[in-house]
């Protein structure tokens, strides 16, 4: 299992325009096959800033969503929201048992 973690430094003046513009692409990639979640969290501490929190079944499925058209789409388009550079963590994990 792949876990990503994508933090997003908002501009406050496009934030409006970023979560609109960030939809389709959960919608879409929560519809992909090796989706496992794809949620959006806000920070508690910083209104400007979100963290996207992904699950993927494997890395496979990881190269397959960003090269998707959904994914480029919206990439394309993030730099015109953000103040600093996008924070990408990602992890290899399993479930506790």
């Amino acid at each position: 299992m792949i876990i990503i973690h994508a933090t997003f430094y908002l501009n406050p003046e496009k934030l409006d325009m970023f979560l609109e513009e960030i939809q389709p692409l959960i919608a879409a990639s929560r519809e992909e096959n090796g989706n496992i979640s794809y949620t959006l969290h806000k920070d508690v501490e910083n209104e400007n800033v979100y963290t996207m929190v992904e699950v993927w079944k494997d890395m496979q499925s990881v190269v397959s969503h960003n090269s998707s058209e959904h994914f480029t789409k919206f990439v394309a388009k993030a730099k015109d929201f953000l103040t600093a550079p996008l924070d990408v963590n990602a992890f290899e994990g399993q479930p506790l048992k």
